[in-house]
């Protein structure tokens, strides 16, 4: 509508400021210094619902960060749209690594340098512009709910306990979910499924102390040395993971759920050289976009031990530490491919070792139905502003909320993201392009138009 087109042209360096500032506060969940940023960044989206027009925004504590929840009601007979997001970010580390300060956004070249500029700040605060100018141009046909939490991060250990406590007050017609990519503005698409997770992190101890490698290498195992062997181990010549059981549920892609994702553009040279390799890897058989999309894998996510400072210390260390994860694909759960994966590394680690092994988070696989609702909507909304429509994809990361909202709420998720895969989500240098984020906020009403119109 010219109305929508209007109002976001006449206020577009305001929602742009308004976002910057929200991305000037370092809400990173993971470390317990930066509690009173969350607290600050959970009051400020409270405040900027309350300025767009939420008729009441409420910020709900938790055992950890705090959950804000916030609606616009216009009548409890109209559908209604449960709007999910995160305020929280990863940490920056490296710092060396940015070009510019991660929590002093920084824009070149169109793009938004800033941690959590597309995950998720930027892609949540699309949908707080939206409900403005839905409110204040008077053209919003359905209630609006946003529960925005501060662990997602984290795996969102609290949101399940308040989604229970909750479904009344979340009570909704579906999901809206922006925290997902899209392929570019030239081939819109959208995630019609996203992975799950199981993440631990493993200690391998060999001798009782650090010991003095000339006097005791070659008569006594290194665990750095044992570990780095038996995650070698998790993978074959075939880059095929080899725990037993691990792909006893995996759901295989048919022929034409295979031919669908082959249409999706992409260019294997230009995909290398964006991430600065000469060669790609992964289980044989599958294309790159399959083993993203629908094939589980295992990830070495960090590894440490002995003496990493400045200078040399010849050391054999007592122990070694590696934080790994498994992404999964439907039918598989997290619990049980926990279980055989600390059971395996446990299984094969030899008598010289000893492995402890524990659960970060995890979270569960999930697929959205192309014939919902909110998936029509969402589609045809695209369709209206890119003049085309999305082509329907896997998405390669996961949200593990996803399952557990369908579980305690009985509705589906639809994923309309407006970032990129080159948006370096969870690394140095993130950013969000200006014309993917004002693309996001005109879109979105049109969303909530014909969601309503399908009532």
């Amino acid at each position: 509508m010219n109305t929508w087109k209007e109002y976001q042209e006449q206020n577009k360096e305001r929602f742009l400021n308004e976002l910057l500032d929200l991305l000037r506060i370092p809400s990173v969940s993971a470390k317990g210094e930066h509690k009173a940023d969350m607290l600050k960044c959970a009051e400020a989206v409270k405040a900027s619902l309350l300025e767009a027009g939420a008729d009441r925004v409420t910020i709900y504590e938790t055992e950890g960060h705090p959950i804000v929840y916030g609606e616009k009601i216009i009548d409890p007979g109209k559908p209604t749209v449960l709007v999910y997001g995160h305020y929280d970010v990863q940490p920056a580390e490296p710092l060396e690594l940015w070009n510019s300060p991660a929590f002093e956004p920084t824009i070149v070249d169109g793009k938004i340098f800033a941690r959590g500029s597309c995950d998720d700040k930027g892609q949540m605060y699309m949908h707080v512009k939206a409900l403005e100018i839905l409110v204040k141009t008077n053209t919003l046909q359905n209630n609006i709910k946003f529960c925005i939490e501060g662990e997602e991060e984290i795996g969102s250990p609290n949101l399940g306990k308040f989604v229970a406590a909750n479904k009344e007050l979340l009570k909704a017609d579906c999901v809206l979910i922006s925290d997902t990519a899209m392929l570019s503005l030239d081939t819109p698409s959208m995630d019609v499924g996203v992975r799950g997770l199981s993440y631990i992190e493993v200690e391998v101890t060999g001798p009782n102390r650090d010991l003095h490698s000339g006097v005791y290498g070659g008569a006594v195992a290194n665990p750095i040395t044992i570990l780095a062997k038996m995650i070698a181990s998790l993978h074959d010549e075939n880059n095929h993971i080899t725990i037993p059981g691990f792909y006893d549920d995996v759901i295989i892609s048919t022929d034409e759920e295979r031919a669908l994702m082959a249409k999706a553009p992409f260019n294997e040279n230009e995909y290398k050289d964006e991430l600065g390799v000469k060669e790609l890897w992964g289980e044989k058989g599958y294309t790159t976009n399959e083993r993203i999309g629908i094939r589980p894998t295992i990830e070495l996510n960090g590894i440490w031990g002995g003496y990493t400072g400045e200078g040399a210390k010849t050391v054999l260390p007592s122990k070694a530490f590696a934080k790994i994860s498994a992404r999964l694909v439907p039918n598989q759960g997290s619990d049980k491919i926990t279980e055989i994966l600390i059971n395996h590394l446990q299984k094969i680690a030899p008598l010289n070792i000893t492995v402890k092994a524990s659960l970060h988070h995890g979270g569960e696989p999930y697929m959205t139905p192309i014939d919902s609702k909110g998936y029509k909507a969402a589609a045809k909304a695209i369709e209206t502003t890119f003049g085309k429509l999305p082509i329907p994809v896997r998405g390669g990361g996961s949200i593990p909320i996803c399952a557990l909202f369908e579980k305690e709420l009985g509705i589906k998720i639809v994923f309309m993201g407006f970032g990129l895969d080159s948006d370096n989500l969870h690394s140095p240098n993130e950013k969000f392009n200006l014309e993917n984020y004002y693309k996001g906020i005109e879109t979105i009403p049109y969303f909530h138009k014909y969601f309503s119109e399908m009532f």
